[in-house]
């Protein structure tokens, strides 16, 4: 098989992450005998710099004509007195139009290595393995009309807006995903006082009863964003609206311990999109420090969507496991509180090994999926 992949470097960190992804990616395809291609184009700022625009027309043509696109990131300060519709973020929001994606997976797993890095109890992680199905685009974000008058009383005004179908396509790849996980399903919604919720619930209820083998439940986003924090391990699949899952899914960052290990994948549409959930960073962008581990882990979930090659993407997560295993962290997985009992110090685990570069995590990775493929195969050959 062929896979020609767009990647989208971006802004800030973006490009520093997504060269470890493609590293790792090369090597899996490689070793699955797979043949592919990797094109990079401008979006974000640094297309604004170039092309004067944050998503130039070659950029979405390379995007729409490809098996998969790989992001990075996009933003950064120097853009924000631009019209909303003129930043980085306008890009972003243009490519998923253009590619049509509607359902963003968001998976959040707490890692038993770096349990310590949570601001959360070990004991409330523990074995929290959450994956929340976002709407990507309806809602708020999208809604017409919306604007901003200015003038010596200035408004503001956006509009959430959904329509059945737009619920209902969202809906069955969160049943889909939740009869390949554990068989659950939690629909989040404000259904008490917004109409649109009040639509969602109904449909993804008539929904459910396509699949009788998933137990679905309906919580209000309040409700849902305080058990995040005090029972992650009591959720499978998450399915909400567009602003509901961009919240909920950051928040979730706590089980993993932090921003940089979440990973997405938006599919659904003419081509998927693949991009870690952090963002632009240019507090760090260069200095070699940020955690590329959530953009080796959207390259896992390409692998899964677009190449349908399960066995890579589980060979990147044992890998990613198994690094964290030996104690290697980025400089964001330093634990917030200590089990050394002394506030500001770094747990035992903190003092295995020493904060590793972007470049040193993205070979460490590289090299454990190797030998995670070996050992599968020296296992079948006996």
């Amino acid at each position: 098989m062929r896979l020609d992949i767009t990647v989208l470097p971006g802004d800030g960190v973006g490009p520093e992450v997504t060269r470890e992804a493609v590293r790792v990616l090369r090597t899996v395809l490689d070793l699955y005998g797979y043949e592919a291609s990797f094109e990079e184009r401008a979006i974000g700022g640094v297309a604004i710099r170039q092309f004067g625009t944050p998503l130039p027309e070659a950029t979405v043509r390379a995007c729409t004509e490809s098996t998969a696109v790989l992001l990075g990131a996009v933003g950064g300060p120097e853009f924000d007195s631009l019209p909303s519709g003129q930043r980085p973020e306008a890009g972003l929001l243009g490519l998923r139009q253009a590619l049509g994606g509607y359902a963003n997976l968001r998976p959040a797993v707490s890692y038993g290595a770096i349990a310590d890095c949570s601001p959360l109890r070990a004991d409330v992680i523990k074995d929290a393995n959450v994956l929340i199905v976002r709407e990507l685009l309806g809602g708020i974000y999208f809604g017409e009309p919306r604007g901003f008058s200015a003038g010596s009383a200035p408004d503001a005004y956006n509009t959430m807006r959904y329509t059945v179908a737009e619920i209902e396509r969202v809906a069955h790849v969160a049943f889909r995903q939740a009869q390949l996980r554990r068989g659950k399903l939690t629909s989040v919604d404000k259904a008490n006082v917004l109409e649109t919720s009040q639509l969602w619930r109904e449909t993804v209820t008539r929904v459910g009863r396509e699949y009788p083998d998933v137990r679905l439940e309906h919580m209000y986003v309040d409700a849902c964003a305080m058990r995040l924090i005090t029972s992650p391990a009591s959720f499978d699949v998450i399915v909400t609206e567009n602003l509901f899952g961009d919240i909920l899914s950051d928040e979730a960052a706590v089980i993993s311990g932090s921003l940089g290990m979440l990973a997405s994948a938006t599919i659904g549409g003419k081509v998927d999109l693949y991009e870690p959930v952090h963002g632009s960073a240019p507090d760090i962008a260069g200095r070699g420090i940020a955690n590329p581990l959530g953009a080796i882990a959207s390259a896992a979930m390409l692998l899964r969507h677009s190449a349908k090659l399960e066995q890579g993407a589980h060979d990147i997560e044992d890998a990613i496991r198994e690094v964290l295993d030996k104690g290697h962290r980025t400089a964001d997985l330093l634990p917030q509180h200590a089990s050394s009992g002394r506030a500001g110090e770094p747990g035992q685990r903190g003092r295995a090994k020493r904060a590793i570069s972007t470049t040193e995590m993205g070979a460490l990775v590289e090299s454990a999926v190797a030998d995670v493929a070996d050992r599968r195969r020296a296992y079948h050959a006996v």
